[in-house]
């Protein structure tokens, strides 16, 4: 019954040349609907319209360059540490330089973005999914979802209830096959690494991975290197200790990088992880367009977590003077949300992220990381104290009763 699951492709093709638009009037403005690469409905302006062909000649153009790539140094160059055309003259037996030189090279080309044909094999390459992949037996994939078939957990449970609220509205997704077929990936996992199970925010990083990589074998498999290898542990186990740790971190390195941001924001009572809580647990999926939020992901499997500190402050930077001004909350909110939604031109967004925000190591993040650590701990050991000393006040003899 399942023989053929992991190797079907999933059959959701969408047009980007093809504009599905409607288009209404309102004296000065105008409303444009339409759908991106990725199928999802758009709605903007006709400035934004055009930013997006624009991006999309982009891409178009670097596609020619990885072609290029790909016929003078085979299909899968960048598995291989090849002397590149910036290391030449370098000694052939320098073979370290020569995997360098290279690494940087793809380094270069993947922040001007993988082309969306290139993505499903490029990404399994670079992440070290198809490494994680082969070193399990091939039915894997199928074996898991065969032998889960039926099974009723409390993470099946949530796994139902959020289905038809994963981008609903989308031609794919929305429908019986697309419900299924991310019900399987994310059940497959909850019961791969049953400490991790299921969390919410998983349902839509999953969903974009099944209509990036086509097959859900692919996109299991994504899901795996990314929790497994790529982002910070705990950051989706039930304290959500992990993604508390990196709101600590980022809040740190927001007030270093923008400090006269980070002090206005304090002043009138912001807290960073009221929007960058959903950046980190849903990679920015429900936050950034479709297809910038790819040029995020192309970048995040290559270069690591530390790749979405980069991008979150790079949204702050890029709003900091109308930040600065900003007298509320709900303000701050706002100008946020808005900036995110409409960044339809990824290389703006990127260009401030890796040129204007000082470079981040993943050196810096991990010491970050260990020095939030012992404080986010102590808080949740407290927050659980309080919750246990609560129930037992509800079952005390002499607790009042209604």
């Amino acid at each position: 019954m399942f023989g053929t699951q992991a190797s079907r492709e999933i059959s959701h093709e969408f047009q980007p040349q093809v504009w599905k638009t409607s288009i209404h009037t309102r004296r000065a403005n105008i409303t444009v609907k339409f759908q991106d690469l990725y199928g999802f409905t758009v709605e903007g302006n006709v400035d934004d319209v055009n930013i997006l062909n624009e991006v999309r000649e982009k891409v178009r153009q670097q596609g020619r360059v990885w072609w290029a790539l790909e016929a003078s140094k085979g299909a899968n160059w960048y598995l291989q540490p090849q002397i590149s055309s910036i290391s030449e003259g370098i000694s052939v037996g320098s073979l370290k330089l020569s995997a360098l030189a290279n690494t940087i090279a793809l380094k270069r080309l993947i922040r001007k973005g993988i082309p969306p044909v290139l993505r499903p094999k490029v990404w399994l390459s670079i992440s070290g999914a198809a490494k994680k992949k082969s070193t399990v037996p091939e039915s894997y994939y199928d074996d898991l979802i065969a032998a889960v078939e039926g099974k009723v957990t409390a993470a099946t449970k949530q796994i139902d209830h959020d289905l038809p609220r994963t981008f609903p509205g989308h031609p794919w997704l929305d429908t019986p096959e697309g419900h299924a077929s991310l019900r399987r990936v994310l059940v497959g996992y909850s019961f791969r690494d049953c400490h991790v199970g299921y969390c919410q925010g998983l349902n839509y990083v999953a969903a974009l991975l099944l209509l990036v990589m086509k097959t859900e074998e692919d996109a299991f498999w994504m899901l795996a290197v990314l929790l497994e290898n790529v982002l910070v542990n705990d950051c989706y186990t039930d304290n959500l200790s992990g993604c508390h740790v990196e709101q600590r971190v980022f809040k740190d390195l927001l007030a270093k990088k923008c400090p006269t941001l980070s002090a206005h924001l304090e002043s009138i009572g912001f807290d960073v992880s009221l929007v960058a809580t959903e950046w980190f647990l849903c990679l920015f999926s429900k936050s950034l367009p479709s297809e910038t939020t790819m040029r995020v992901w192309d970048v995040l499997f290559n270069e690591g977590a530390k790749v979405l500190f980069h991008v979150a402050l790079a949204i702050f930077r890029m709003k900091e003077m109308e930040l600065l001004m900003a007298q509320q909350v709900g303000d701050v909110i706002s100008i946020i949300q808005r900036t995110t939604h409409h960044l339809y031109e990824p290389d703006d967004l990127l260009t401030v992220a890796f040129d204007k925000v000082s470079s981040l190591t993943t050196n810096t993040i991990t010491k970050q990381r260990k020095k939030q650590e012992p404080a986010v701990m102590a808080e949740l050991d407290q927050r659980l104290r309080r919750l246990n000393s609560l129930k037992l006040d509800e079952k005390s003899p002499d607790s009042p009763k209604e």
